[in-house]
Protein backbone atom coordinates (compact mmCIF):
# COMPACT_ATOMS: atom_id res chain seq x y z
CA UNK A 1 0.00 0.00 0.00
CA UNK A 2 2.82 2.35 0.95
CA UNK A 3 4.67 1.44 -2.27
CA UNK A 4 1.53 2.17 -4.32
CA UNK A 5 1.14 5.59 -2.67
CA UNK A 6 4.75 6.51 -3.49
CA UNK A 7 4.21 5.47 -7.10
CA UNK A 8 1.07 7.67 -7.32
CA UNK A 9 2.93 10.63 -5.85
CA UNK A 10 5.81 10.11 -8.24
CA UNK A 11 3.42 9.95 -11.21
CA UNK A 12 1.66 13.15 -10.11
CA UNK A 13 5.01 14.91 -9.72
CA UNK A 14 6.11 13.74 -13.18
CA UNK A 15 2.88 15.00 -14.74
CA UNK A 16 3.25 18.33 -12.95
CA UNK A 17 6.83 18.77 -14.13
CA UNK A 18 5.84 17.80 -17.68
CA UNK A 19 2.93 20.22 -17.69
CA UNK A 20 5.07 23.02 -16.27
CA UNK A 21 7.76 22.38 -18.87
CA UNK A 22 5.24 22.55 -21.72
CA UNK A 23 3.84 25.78 -20.25
CA UNK A 24 7.36 27.21 -20.00
CA UNK A 25 8.06 26.40 -23.66
CA UNK A 26 4.75 27.98 -24.68
CA UNK A 27 5.48 31.11 -22.64
CA UNK A 28 8.96 31.53 -24.09
CA UNK A 29 7.62 31.08 -27.62
CA UNK A 30 4.69 33.41 -27.31
CA UNK A 31 5.47 36.05 -24.67
CA UNK A 32 8.22 38.58 -24.14
CA UNK A 33 9.45 39.33 -20.67
CA UNK A 34 8.11 42.33 -18.75
CA UNK A 35 11.53 43.95 -19.11
CA UNK A 36 11.06 43.92 -22.90
CA UNK A 37 7.76 45.67 -22.69
CA UNK A 38 5.30 43.03 -21.58
CA UNK A 39 3.84 42.19 -24.99
CA UNK A 40 2.69 38.74 -26.03
CA UNK A 41 5.25 37.62 -28.59
CA UNK A 42 8.12 38.68 -30.82
CA UNK A 43 8.24 37.71 -34.48
CA UNK A 44 11.63 38.36 -36.07
CA UNK A 45 11.53 38.69 -39.87
CA UNK A 46 14.81 36.74 -40.05
CA UNK A 47 12.98 33.73 -38.64
CA UNK A 48 10.57 33.86 -41.60
CA UNK A 49 13.19 33.77 -44.33
CA UNK A 50 14.33 37.39 -44.64
CA UNK A 51 17.95 37.64 -45.81
CA UNK A 52 18.62 41.24 -44.82
CA UNK A 53 21.40 41.58 -47.40
CA UNK A 54 19.91 44.56 -49.24
CA UNK A 55 19.55 42.68 -52.54
CA UNK A 56 17.28 39.67 -51.86
CA UNK A 57 13.54 40.29 -51.96
CA UNK A 58 12.37 40.06 -48.36
CA UNK A 59 8.74 41.05 -48.98
CA UNK A 60 7.24 37.61 -48.36
CA UNK A 61 9.18 37.18 -45.12
CA UNK A 62 7.71 40.44 -43.84
CA UNK A 63 4.22 39.35 -44.86
CA UNK A 64 4.60 35.96 -43.19
CA UNK A 65 5.93 37.47 -39.97
CA UNK A 66 3.06 39.95 -39.97
CA UNK A 67 0.45 37.23 -40.48
CA UNK A 68 1.74 35.41 -37.40
CA UNK A 69 2.10 38.57 -35.29
CA UNK A 70 -1.48 39.45 -36.17
CA UNK A 71 -2.75 36.44 -34.27
CA UNK A 72 -1.30 37.59 -30.95
CA UNK A 73 -2.46 40.70 -29.11
CA UNK A 74 0.28 43.19 -28.19
CA UNK A 75 2.82 41.24 -30.23
CA UNK A 76 5.97 42.66 -31.85
CA UNK A 77 7.19 42.26 -35.40
CA UNK A 78 10.95 42.79 -35.20
CA UNK A 79 13.08 44.23 -37.99
CA UNK A 80 16.50 43.76 -36.39
CA UNK A 81 19.43 46.15 -36.49
CA UNK A 82 22.52 45.43 -38.57
CA UNK A 83 20.60 44.34 -41.67
CA UNK A 84 19.16 46.02 -44.75
CA UNK A 85 15.91 44.58 -46.07
CA UNK A 86 14.71 45.05 -49.65
CA UNK A 87 10.92 45.15 -49.46
CA UNK A 88 8.52 45.71 -52.34
CA UNK A 89 5.05 47.26 -52.10
CA UNK A 90 3.28 45.70 -49.13
CA UNK A 91 0.05 46.13 -47.15
CA UNK A 92 -0.16 45.06 -43.53
CA UNK A 93 -3.89 44.55 -43.13
CA UNK A 94 -5.61 44.59 -39.78
CA UNK A 95 -8.98 43.07 -40.54
CA UNK A 96 -8.10 39.78 -38.83
CA UNK A 97 -5.50 41.26 -36.47
CA UNK A 98 -5.46 41.49 -32.71
CA UNK A 99 -4.98 44.90 -31.11
CA UNK A 100 -1.86 46.83 -30.11
CA UNK A 101 0.73 45.36 -32.44
CA UNK A 102 4.23 46.86 -32.44
CA UNK A 103 6.36 47.10 -35.58
CA UNK A 104 9.85 47.41 -34.08
CA UNK A 105 12.09 48.94 -36.72
CA UNK A 106 15.76 48.78 -35.74
CA UNK A 107 17.23 47.86 -39.11
CA UNK A 108 16.88 49.47 -42.53
CA UNK A 109 14.17 48.90 -45.14
CA UNK A 110 14.84 49.97 -48.73
CA UNK A 111 12.48 50.25 -51.70
CA UNK A 112 13.06 48.57 -55.07
CA UNK A 113 14.45 50.75 -57.85
CA UNK A 114 13.17 48.68 -60.76
CA UNK A 115 10.01 49.96 -62.40
CA UNK A 116 8.69 46.42 -62.79
CA UNK A 117 8.35 46.13 -59.01
CA UNK A 118 5.76 48.94 -59.12
CA UNK A 119 3.63 47.79 -62.04
CA UNK A 120 1.81 50.69 -63.68
CA UNK A 121 2.06 52.74 -60.47
CA UNK A 122 0.97 52.54 -56.83
CA UNK A 123 -0.16 55.16 -54.33
CA UNK A 124 1.86 53.77 -51.43
CA UNK A 125 4.86 51.57 -50.73
CA UNK A 126 4.32 50.40 -47.14
CA UNK A 127 0.75 50.51 -45.83
CA UNK A 128 -0.88 49.70 -42.48
CA UNK A 129 -4.64 49.43 -42.83
CA UNK A 130 -7.66 49.01 -40.53
CA UNK A 131 -5.82 48.47 -37.25
CA UNK A 132 -6.65 49.22 -33.63
CA UNK A 133 -3.51 50.14 -31.74
CA UNK A 134 -0.53 50.05 -34.12
CA UNK A 135 2.93 51.33 -33.21
CA UNK A 136 5.99 51.63 -35.42
CA UNK A 137 9.03 52.58 -33.41
CA UNK A 138 12.78 52.19 -33.17
CA UNK A 139 15.96 53.76 -34.47
CA UNK A 140 15.70 52.25 -37.93
CA UNK A 141 15.37 53.78 -41.38
CA UNK A 142 12.88 53.50 -44.22
CA UNK A 143 14.62 54.55 -47.44
CA UNK A 144 12.42 55.11 -50.49
CA UNK A 145 15.43 55.54 -52.80
CA UNK A 146 13.43 58.31 -54.40
CA UNK A 147 16.08 59.70 -56.71
CA UNK A 148 14.96 57.28 -59.45
CA UNK A 149 11.48 58.87 -59.26
CA UNK A 150 12.48 62.52 -59.23
CA UNK A 151 13.35 62.87 -62.93
CA UNK A 152 11.17 65.09 -65.12
CA UNK A 153 9.55 62.43 -67.28
CA UNK A 154 8.97 59.24 -65.27
CA UNK A 155 7.35 57.14 -67.99
CA UNK A 156 6.70 53.47 -67.32
CA UNK A 157 8.72 51.08 -69.44
CA UNK A 158 7.28 47.52 -69.34
CA UNK A 159 10.43 46.16 -70.94
CA UNK A 160 12.45 46.91 -67.80
CA UNK A 161 14.45 44.08 -66.29
CA UNK A 162 12.66 42.00 -63.62
CA UNK A 163 15.41 42.54 -61.05
CA UNK A 164 14.05 44.65 -58.15
CA UNK A 165 17.41 46.37 -57.83
CA UNK A 166 18.01 47.05 -61.52
CA UNK A 167 20.69 49.62 -62.28
CA UNK A 168 19.11 53.04 -62.01
CA UNK A 169 20.62 54.24 -65.27
CA UNK A 170 17.92 54.51 -67.88
CA UNK A 171 15.20 53.19 -65.59
CA UNK A 172 11.85 54.86 -66.20
CA UNK A 173 9.49 54.71 -63.25
CA UNK A 174 5.66 54.85 -63.31
CA UNK A 175 4.04 58.27 -63.38
CA UNK A 176 2.25 57.60 -60.07
CA UNK A 177 4.72 58.02 -57.23
CA UNK A 178 4.12 56.14 -53.98
CA UNK A 179 3.97 57.49 -50.44
CA UNK A 180 6.64 55.77 -48.37
CA UNK A 181 4.55 54.93 -45.29
CA UNK A 182 0.76 55.22 -45.07
CA UNK A 183 -1.73 54.50 -42.30
CA UNK A 184 -5.35 54.13 -43.33
CA UNK A 185 -8.55 53.62 -41.36
CA UNK A 186 -6.78 53.00 -38.05
CA UNK A 187 -7.38 54.01 -34.43
CA UNK A 188 -4.50 54.55 -32.03
CA UNK A 189 -1.49 55.03 -34.30
CA UNK A 190 1.96 55.78 -32.87
CA UNK A 191 5.16 56.55 -34.80
CA UNK A 192 8.25 57.06 -32.68
CA UNK A 193 11.96 57.39 -33.31
CA UNK A 194 12.19 56.19 -36.91
CA UNK A 195 13.60 57.98 -39.96
CA UNK A 196 12.06 58.04 -43.43
CA UNK A 197 14.34 59.33 -46.16
CA UNK A 198 14.30 59.86 -49.89
CA UNK A 199 10.63 59.08 -50.37
CA UNK A 200 9.37 59.04 -53.97
CA UNK A 201 6.53 61.29 -52.79
CA UNK A 202 5.06 61.94 -49.30
CA UNK A 203 7.09 60.42 -46.47
CA UNK A 204 4.38 59.69 -43.88
CA UNK A 205 0.63 59.84 -44.48
CA UNK A 206 -2.40 59.40 -42.23
CA UNK A 207 -5.76 58.94 -43.95
CA UNK A 208 -9.03 58.32 -42.06
CA UNK A 209 -7.20 57.76 -38.78
CA UNK A 210 -7.92 58.87 -35.20
CA UNK A 211 -5.78 59.12 -32.08
CA UNK A 212 -2.40 59.68 -33.72
CA UNK A 213 0.93 60.35 -32.03
CA UNK A 214 4.17 61.13 -33.88
CA UNK A 215 7.31 61.87 -31.88
CA UNK A 216 11.09 61.94 -32.36
CA UNK A 217 10.44 61.37 -36.04
CA UNK A 218 12.79 62.41 -38.85
CA UNK A 219 12.34 62.91 -42.58
CA UNK A 220 15.29 63.57 -44.82
CA UNK A 221 15.00 64.38 -48.51
CA UNK A 222 16.55 67.13 -50.66
CA UNK A 223 14.80 70.49 -50.80
CA UNK A 224 14.31 70.12 -54.56
CA UNK A 225 12.74 66.64 -54.43
CA UNK A 226 9.22 67.15 -55.87
CA UNK A 227 6.06 66.60 -53.80
CA UNK A 228 7.91 64.95 -50.93
CA UNK A 229 5.76 66.20 -48.04
CA UNK A 230 7.10 65.27 -44.62
CA UNK A 231 3.81 64.40 -42.86
CA UNK A 232 0.42 64.49 -44.57
CA UNK A 233 -2.88 64.29 -42.67
CA UNK A 234 -6.24 63.81 -44.36
CA UNK A 235 -9.67 63.01 -42.87
CA UNK A 236 -7.92 62.40 -39.56
CA UNK A 237 -8.63 63.67 -36.05
CA UNK A 238 -7.00 63.91 -32.64
CA UNK A 239 -3.33 63.97 -33.62
CA UNK A 240 -0.24 65.23 -31.84
CA UNK A 241 3.10 65.68 -33.63
CA UNK A 242 6.12 66.76 -31.62
CA UNK A 243 9.91 66.60 -31.22
CA UNK A 244 10.42 65.92 -34.90
CA UNK A 245 12.85 67.10 -37.58
CA UNK A 246 11.42 67.42 -41.07
CA UNK A 247 13.52 68.12 -44.16
CA UNK A 248 11.83 67.60 -47.53
CA UNK A 249 10.91 69.07 -50.91
CA UNK A 250 7.33 70.11 -50.11
CA UNK A 251 5.27 70.91 -47.00
CA UNK A 252 6.96 69.76 -43.82
CA UNK A 253 3.44 69.10 -42.54
CA UNK A 254 0.35 69.21 -44.74
CA UNK A 255 -3.11 69.30 -43.16
CA UNK A 256 -5.94 68.50 -45.55
CA UNK A 257 -9.71 68.31 -45.49
CA UNK A 258 -11.47 66.39 -42.74
CA UNK A 259 -8.83 67.16 -40.10
CA UNK A 260 -9.60 68.50 -36.63
CA UNK A 261 -7.95 68.60 -33.23
CA UNK A 262 -4.38 68.60 -34.56
CA UNK A 263 -1.62 69.71 -32.16
CA UNK A 264 1.90 70.30 -33.50
CA UNK A 265 4.77 71.48 -31.33
CA UNK A 266 8.55 71.41 -31.05
CA UNK A 267 9.14 70.70 -34.72
CA UNK A 268 12.13 71.74 -36.84
CA UNK A 269 11.20 72.37 -40.48
CA UNK A 270 13.56 72.94 -43.38
CA UNK A 271 14.25 72.69 -46.17
CA UNK A 272 10.68 72.49 -47.40
CA UNK A 273 7.56 74.57 -47.97
CA UNK A 274 6.65 75.17 -44.33
CA UNK A 275 3.57 73.98 -42.45
CA UNK A 276 0.39 74.24 -44.53
CA UNK A 277 -3.33 73.82 -44.18
CA UNK A 278 -4.50 72.91 -47.68
CA UNK A 279 -4.75 73.29 -50.60
CA UNK A 280 -8.45 72.94 -49.90
CA UNK A 281 -11.51 72.99 -52.13
CA UNK A 282 -9.92 71.76 -55.35
CA UNK A 283 -12.43 70.87 -58.08
CA UNK A 284 -15.22 72.59 -56.14
CA UNK A 285 -15.25 70.12 -53.28
CA UNK A 286 -16.23 70.92 -49.70
CA UNK A 287 -13.37 71.07 -47.22
CA UNK A 288 -13.55 71.24 -43.42
CA UNK A 289 -10.62 71.87 -41.09
CA UNK A 290 -10.83 73.07 -37.47
CA UNK A 291 -9.03 73.33 -34.16
CA UNK A 292 -5.43 73.32 -35.34
CA UNK A 293 -2.55 74.41 -33.07
CA UNK A 294 1.04 74.89 -34.27
CA UNK A 295 3.50 76.16 -31.66
CA UNK A 296 7.19 76.18 -30.74
CA UNK A 297 8.35 75.54 -34.29
CA UNK A 298 11.55 76.61 -36.06
CA UNK A 299 11.71 77.06 -39.82
CA UNK A 300 14.81 77.74 -41.86
CA UNK A 301 15.22 78.43 -45.58
CA UNK A 302 11.68 77.30 -46.41
CA UNK A 303 9.52 78.79 -49.16
CA UNK A 304 6.71 79.47 -46.68
CA UNK A 305 6.25 79.60 -42.95
CA UNK A 306 2.72 78.98 -41.72
CA UNK A 307 0.26 78.93 -44.59
CA UNK A 308 -3.44 78.41 -45.32
CA UNK A 309 -4.21 77.81 -48.99
CA UNK A 310 -7.44 77.08 -50.83
CA UNK A 311 -8.62 76.85 -54.41
CA UNK A 312 -11.32 79.07 -55.82
CA UNK A 313 -14.69 77.38 -56.21
CA UNK A 314 -14.54 75.27 -53.08
CA UNK A 315 -16.78 75.39 -50.01
CA UNK A 316 -16.54 74.54 -46.33
CA UNK A 317 -14.32 76.26 -43.80
CA UNK A 318 -11.01 76.57 -41.98
CA UNK A 319 -11.48 77.89 -38.45
CA UNK A 320 -10.03 77.98 -34.96
CA UNK A 321 -6.37 77.92 -35.91
CA UNK A 322 -3.46 79.11 -33.77
CA UNK A 323 0.14 79.63 -34.87
CA UNK A 324 2.33 80.63 -31.92
CA UNK A 325 6.01 80.86 -31.02
CA UNK A 326 7.24 80.38 -34.59
CA UNK A 327 10.89 81.23 -35.28
CA UNK A 328 11.72 81.77 -38.97
CA UNK A 329 15.12 82.17 -40.56
CA UNK A 330 15.43 83.24 -44.20
CA UNK A 331 11.92 82.07 -44.94
CA UNK A 332 10.52 83.49 -48.18
CA UNK A 333 6.93 84.07 -46.97
CA UNK A 334 6.50 83.58 -43.22
CA UNK A 335 2.73 84.26 -42.91
CA UNK A 336 0.34 83.37 -45.74
CA UNK A 337 -3.39 83.03 -46.33
CA UNK A 338 -4.08 82.42 -50.01
CA UNK A 339 -7.65 81.82 -51.15
CA UNK A 340 -6.50 82.05 -54.77
CA UNK A 341 -4.15 79.08 -54.65
CA UNK A 342 -3.50 77.58 -58.08
CA UNK A 343 -0.90 74.89 -58.57
CA UNK A 344 -0.04 74.33 -62.21
CA UNK A 345 -2.03 77.13 -63.82
CA UNK A 346 -5.26 77.06 -65.79
CA UNK A 347 -7.41 78.28 -62.89
CA UNK A 348 -10.52 80.45 -63.38
CA UNK A 349 -12.13 83.10 -61.20
CA UNK A 350 -15.01 81.68 -59.16
CA UNK A 351 -17.25 83.23 -56.53
CA UNK A 352 -17.48 80.41 -53.99
CA UNK A 353 -14.61 79.77 -51.58
CA UNK A 354 -13.53 77.89 -48.49
CA UNK A 355 -14.29 80.26 -45.59
CA UNK A 356 -11.34 81.25 -43.39
CA UNK A 357 -12.03 82.55 -39.87
CA UNK A 358 -10.62 82.78 -36.36
CA UNK A 359 -6.95 82.53 -37.29
CA UNK A 360 -4.52 83.63 -34.56
CA UNK A 361 -0.84 84.51 -34.99
CA UNK A 362 1.18 84.98 -31.78
CA UNK A 363 4.90 85.61 -31.35
CA UNK A 364 6.17 84.97 -34.86
CA UNK A 365 9.68 86.30 -35.26
CA UNK A 366 12.68 86.08 -37.55
CA UNK A 367 13.78 86.94 -41.07
CA UNK A 368 12.16 86.74 -44.49
CA UNK A 369 13.47 86.93 -48.05
CA UNK A 370 10.37 87.82 -50.11
CA UNK A 371 7.20 89.02 -48.38
CA UNK A 372 6.60 89.04 -44.61
CA UNK A 373 2.80 88.76 -44.59
CA UNK A 374 0.33 87.91 -47.33
CA UNK A 375 -3.44 87.75 -46.80
CA UNK A 376 -5.06 87.19 -50.21
CA UNK A 377 -8.71 86.55 -49.35
CA UNK A 378 -11.83 86.01 -51.41
CA UNK A 379 -13.92 88.95 -52.69
CA UNK A 380 -17.14 87.07 -52.01
CA UNK A 381 -16.07 85.41 -48.76
CA UNK A 382 -13.44 87.55 -47.01
CA UNK A 383 -11.21 86.22 -44.24
CA UNK A 384 -12.51 87.16 -40.79
CA UNK A 385 -11.27 86.92 -37.24
CA UNK A 386 -7.57 87.28 -38.06
CA UNK A 387 -5.63 88.17 -34.92
CA UNK A 388 -1.95 89.14 -34.77
CA UNK A 389 0.21 89.68 -31.69
CA UNK A 390 3.98 90.15 -31.30
CA UNK A 391 4.92 89.82 -34.95
CA UNK A 392 8.55 90.78 -35.63
CA UNK A 393 9.73 89.97 -39.14
CA UNK A 394 12.83 91.57 -40.59
CA UNK A 395 14.29 91.30 -44.08
CA UNK A 396 17.15 88.84 -44.32
CA UNK A 397 18.78 90.94 -47.05
CA UNK A 398 18.56 94.48 -48.37
CA UNK A 399 16.74 93.15 -51.42
CA UNK A 400 13.78 92.06 -49.30
CA UNK A 401 13.61 95.28 -47.28
CA UNK A 402 11.17 97.03 -49.65
CA UNK A 403 8.53 94.31 -49.24
CA UNK A 404 5.46 95.28 -47.27
CA UNK A 405 2.58 93.19 -45.93
CA UNK A 406 -0.14 92.52 -48.48
CA UNK A 407 -3.83 92.28 -47.60
CA UNK A 408 -6.92 91.77 -49.73
CA UNK A 409 -10.33 91.39 -48.09
CA UNK A 410 -8.66 90.41 -44.82
CA UNK A 411 -10.47 91.43 -41.63
CA UNK A 412 -9.19 91.21 -38.11
CA UNK A 413 -7.37 92.87 -35.25
CA UNK A 414 -3.82 93.80 -34.31
CA UNK A 415 -3.39 92.95 -30.64
CA UNK A 416 0.03 94.63 -30.52
CA UNK A 417 2.22 96.71 -32.79
CA UNK A 418 3.85 94.63 -35.50
CA UNK A 419 7.10 94.77 -37.42
CA UNK A 420 6.66 95.60 -40.18
CA UNK A 421 3.41 97.50 -39.52
CA UNK A 422 0.43 95.60 -40.95
CA UNK A 423 -1.68 98.60 -41.87
CA UNK A 424 -3.59 96.85 -44.62
CA UNK A 425 -5.65 94.63 -42.28
CA UNK A 426 -9.26 95.81 -42.23
CA UNK A 427 -11.13 96.20 -38.97
CA UNK A 428 -13.29 93.28 -37.98
CA UNK A 429 -16.59 92.88 -39.77
CA UNK A 430 -19.65 90.91 -38.80
CA UNK A 431 -19.67 87.42 -40.27
CA UNK A 432 -22.72 86.91 -42.44
CA UNK A 433 -21.22 84.22 -44.60
CA UNK A 434 -23.05 81.92 -46.97
CA UNK A 435 -24.45 78.58 -45.90
CA UNK A 436 -22.04 76.64 -48.07
CA UNK A 437 -19.24 77.23 -45.54
CA UNK A 438 -21.00 75.14 -42.86
CA UNK A 439 -19.15 71.96 -41.88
Amino acid sequence: MYSLTLKCLALKLLLLISCDARHSVYWRANHRSIAEGGSSGTFNVLDYGAKGDGTSDDTKAFEDAWNEACKVAASTLLVPSGSTFLVGPVSFLGKECKENIVFQLDGKIIAPTSSRAWGSGLLQWIEFKSLIGITIKGKGVIDGQGSVWWNKSPDYDPADDNDMMKDQKGTKMPGTKPTALRFYGSNGVMVNGITIQNSPQTHLKFDNCVNIQVSDFTTSSPGDSPNTDGIHLQNSQDAVIYRSTLACGDDCISIQTGCSNIYIHDVDCGPGHGISIGGLGKENIKACVSNITVRDVTMHETTNGVRIKSWQGGSGSVKQVMFSNIQVSEVANPIVIDQYYCDGGGCHNETSAVAVSNINYINIKGTYTREPVRFACSDSLPCTGISLSTIELKPATDKASSSEPFCWEAHGELKTETLPPIQCLKTEKSTSQSSNDAC
